[in-house]
């Protein structure tokens, strides 16, 4: 079975508002790796929204952006998505847009084979993490303070606490702190 891995990039003090923060060259390399070994991403219209078709254009065109960006970008923009949405009337290419149950459909996407299925964002993922579908989490704490802006798990009801291990944690040049962590 895939297992289904949540990505996020969040500020010291809890924010993971992506308009907070600065982007670390140090810890591109990491999500490179992380999205060219995915076969799938799974996002909600709003972080689709915010990927596509901003990273896709940068692959079609790169002339001027960082090598990073590019590697990224191209990464990226090889995989499929699925995207969960009432209102996202079309997406690209390499999307779908799925409308019906997000438990259901998740499912059935981690029975298929091949690698490990890639989600961000919040609305979707923490709506994943009630259901008890997401397997790993990456949480990359940036050392910023935001003050505000939204909150990681806000908003998240569990039936029960949720114990992860610690599989991995890697800190970077810029003081970012990369914690990987996996349902024991």
């Amino acid at each position: 079975m895939r297992k289904l891995i949540y990505a996020i990039n969040l500020t010291l003090d809890g924010c993971c508002d992506h308009t907070k923060m600065v982007p670390d060259e140090d810890v591109f390399g990491y999500y490179i790796r992380l999205v060219r070994d995915a076969d799938l991403f799974v996002y909600g219209r709003k972080t689709y929204q915010l990927m596509v078709p901003y990273w896709p254009d940068i692959a079609r065109n790169p002339s001027g952006e960082k090598k990073s960006d590019v590697e990224f970008a191209q990464a990226f923009d090889s995989k499929n998505k699925v995207v969960f949405s009432r209102s996202l009337e079309s997406a690209d290419e390499k999307s779908r847009i799925v409308r019906t149950n997000l438990k259901d459909e998740i499912l059935k996407l981690k029975q298929e084979p091949g690698n490990y299925i890639l989600t961000g964002g919040v609305s979707i993922p923490a709506q994943l993490i009630e259901l008890a579908l997401v397997d790993e989490f990456c949480v990359l704490v940036v050392p910023i303070l935001a003050g505000e802006g939204r909150r990681l798990f806000e908003g998240v009801s569990l039936q029960e606490k949720l114990r992860l291990k610690l599989v991995e944690s890697k800190t970077y040049k810029s003081g970012s702190v990369l914690l990987h962590y996996v349902k024991p």
